[in-house]
Formats: C-alpha cells, sequence, structure tokens
C-alpha cells in the first residue's frame, strides 16, 4: 500500500472541467474537514456540536418546530442506518469506513484476471452493473492524486493517519445517488435529513457491490464515500456536471440534488470528458442560494482562491462557503441544512418537459430570463414537513 506523491502535473483537462489550481495549491489534509474537526478543535467543538452527533442515535431530542418531532428524528436516523452498520464496524481499530477511510473489501481479488482488450467496452459494462445495483449516474475519469487527502485520520484519537491506496490506480468510477425530491423540499428540516441519510445508504451497498464485481474480474477496487479525496473534482472530470456556487454539482439529469460515491481502481477503462453547459455563467449572475442562507456562509463574489477558514483547501480558485458558519447552523438546528440546494434555481425534475424547456432557456444566453420565470414559479418554496407526512 502506499500513499499517492506530491508531484503531479497539471491536468490538460482542467480548463474544460473549469478547474483552476494555482502556485499555493496544497493536497486537503481531512484532519481539517469541518466534520472531523468538531471531535477534536476547540475552535468547532462545542456542546451543540455533541448534540448535533448525538441526535443521530437513538437519544435524538424532539425540539419545538415543525419537522423536529420525534417521528422526523426517527425517519432521519433509520434511513442512515446501512450507512451506519458499514461505517462503524471496524470503528475499534479508528477506523470509520466512507467517512474517514474508505470502506474494506468484503469479498477477496480473483487470482486471474480477466483480459480487456477493449476498455470502451468495458466502461459501457461498468455503467450498466452500475445501473443495475441502483446507481443514477455513472463516470469515469483518470485517477488525479491532487484530489486524495495529504492525510486521512485515526477516530480513535483524530491523529493523522496515512491514506493507503493500493499501487497502480487509474482510473476513478463516480456514481450519482438521486435525493428524494419532495423531501429536499422540506429543507430544514431533521424530516429532510431522510433524504441525505437514504442515499448515503443506498450509496454505501452500491459501492460496496460493484467493487466486489470489480474484484471478482481480477482486479483492484476501493470503494469510497466521503474517505479518501474529494469527490467533486472527480465528478466534474467524469462529465457528470459543473460546480456551483453553491458547493454543489449541477447536473443535468438531476440538478444539485443528488450525493456523490467513488470507486478507485485498476481495471483498464476509457474515460469520460468533462461537459461544461453553461451552469457558471447561470451562477455568475445568480445568488439565490447566498440569498437564502441563515448565516451567510456562501459567497456573492466571483469564484477566487480566497480561504475562509481552516476547512478551505489551498490553492484553488473556486467558490468557497465559509465551513464553520454553515456546520454551526446545522449543529443549532440538530440537523443538516441544505436549503441552498431547495433554493437552487436548477433544483427540478427534469423528466418534465417543462423544465426541460427551462434547462434550456437557462443554459442559453437568455438565462436572465430563466430566472426571471423560476422566481415567479413557486418552484423554490419550502414544503410543510406535515404535508410531507400527509401527501
Amino acid at each position: 500500500m502506499t500513499q499517492p506523491g506530491h508531484n503531479h502535473p497539471p491536468d490538460p483537462l482542467d480548463a474544460a472541467a473549469g478547474i483552476v489550481v494555482t502556485d499555493a495549491f496544497e493536497r486537503f489534509r481531512q484532519r481539517d474537514d469541518v466534520f472531523t474537526r468538531a471531535f477534536w478543535d476547540p475552535s468547532v467543538r462545542s456542546k451543540q456540536t455533541d448534540a448535533f452527533f448525538a441526535s443521530y442515535r437513538i437519544d435524538a431530542t424532539p425540539r419545538k418546530g415543525e419537522g423536529f418531532q420525534q417521528k422526523d428524528f426517527a425517519l432521519r436516523n433509520a434511513a442512515w442506518l446501512v450507512s451506519d452498520i458499514v461505517s462503524n464496524r471496524s470503528a475499534g481499530e479508528g477506523v470509520r469506513e466512507g467517512f474517514q477511510a474508505p470502506i474494506r473489501a468484503d469479498t477477496p481479488m480473483a487470482p486471474v484476471q480477466v483480459a480487456v482488450d477493449d476498455p470502451a467496452r468495458m466502461a459501457g459494462e461498468i455503467k450498466r452493473v452500475a445501473a443495475f445495483f441502483g446507481a443514477d449516474l455513472c463516470g469515469i475519469t483518470a485517477f488525479d492524486p491532487r484530489w486524495i487527502y495529504e492525510t486521512q485520520v485515526d477516530t480513535r484519537d483524530f491523529s493523522e493517519a496515512p491514506v493507503d491506496l493500493p499501487p497502480g490506480m487509474t482510473s476513478v468510477i463516480v456514481l450519482g445517488h438521486q435525493m428524494d425530491q419532495p423531501l429536499v423540499q422540506t429543507y430544514p428540516s431533521a424530516l429532510a435529513g431522510a433524504a441525505t441519510g437514504r442515499e448515503y445508504s443506498h450509496e454505501a451497498a452500491i459501492i460496496m457491490q460493484l467493487a466486489a464485481f470489480i474484484r471478482n474480474l481480477g482486479y483492484e477496487a476501493v470503494a469510497s464515500m466521503n474517505d479518501t479525496g474529494l469527490v467533486i473534482p472527480y465528478a466534474v472530470k467524469a462529465g457528470l456536471g459543473e460546480y456551483a456556487r453553491n458547493q454543489l454539482v449541477i447536473t443535468p439529469e438531476f440538478g444539485p440534488r443528488l450525493r456523490f460515491s467513488k470507486i478507485f481502481t485498476n481495471l483498464p477503462l476509457t474515460h469520460d470528458a468533462p461537459k461544461p453547459l453553461g451552469v457558471k455563467a447561470v451562477c455568475d449572475i445568480c445568488t439565490r442560494c447566498a440569498d437564502a442562507c441563515p448565516v451567510k456562509a456562501l459567497p456573492f463574489d466571483a469564484p477566487s482562491d480566497r480561504r475562509p477558514g481552516r476547512s478551505a483547501i489551498r490553492g484553488v480558485v473556486k467558490w468557497t462557503s465559509d465551513a464553520e458558519k454553515c456546520f454551526g447552523y446545522w449543529a443549532k438546528l440538530a440537523s443538516d441544512c441544505a436549503i441552498c440546494l431547495r433554493v437552487c434555481p436548477f433544483n427540478r425534475d427534469f423528466s418534465k418537459r417543462r423544465n426541460r424547456l427551462w434547462l434550456t432557456l437557462a443554459l442559453s444566453p437568455l438565462r436572465r430570463l430563466a430566472l426571471w420565470l423560476d422566481d415567479r414559479s413557486g418552484r423554490a418554496k419550502r414544503m410543510k414537513p406535515r404535508d410531507w407526512w400527509g401527501a
């Protein structure tokens, strides 16, 4: 097992993906992730953050406000169950699978490799298998060590630990998992958190199964959720969507309404290309997510390499949130907040023709008209949690 090196040339696909890396670039240390800091950093950790994490167990405390009753917490926490089982099974070793460490292989690798004479055909088969197991999107890109964490975390004492990946990784398979739209419309609420938890549980099962399939072909496959590396650059370079002001990837199929997972592998595969559609041009003139953020954690200005805090990567020009403000509000709610996702003009059901027509308009020079129409549509209005329960 080896740790990815520091020396790596810029990728010629960066420009197409909208990725701008400066000479000040440094790989990100997972210990600086705001969720991890909430366990060791006194500037982030508080009674509220402790209560936030505790609420995902049975001791969730109902609170005033619709969407935060016992049944809302119950559904959210039940949605996380499969993910929790996987992430906690190696906790005694300081390994939180899928979050602070990759998911460990449950099946051996076949001793004989299946010959791959046509990497393009194999890539198509991987996408077919991913869809069979339940992934909503699948793209493939080249392994890029810049987006691998400099170090990961031993959760016993939150010290830094090496990121161990098998040598020779060549590809990253990126999977997208659609979040339930009606639940998303109830953000902010504990009820809405079930949309997030369900997809973490879904993606845990899907990537474990897909990785097992690849290992049975005789190739390395490391299943990964929030661990090991940053998924957004891989998702963008795999052609699944574009990075947006709200820190999310906008996809033409589901807008920002999905989670991403990834598999690192040496299986010979052709790679997809970035597919810039014009989302950045919309975000350049749209600040609906920043306007709606209760704690003003999202930027109003142009992309830059400014770092609002320790939890931001160094040396990448992009829109960057103030993670401390954002997570502080999550802790106050005792649940995740995705108001920025709900109000995003791209948060639409693109299976409907009228929304596909709106997307065409938004990605054209008439984008201001598209935003004007969105403002008058009522689409971004919060659904009352009682209406979801009564639906």
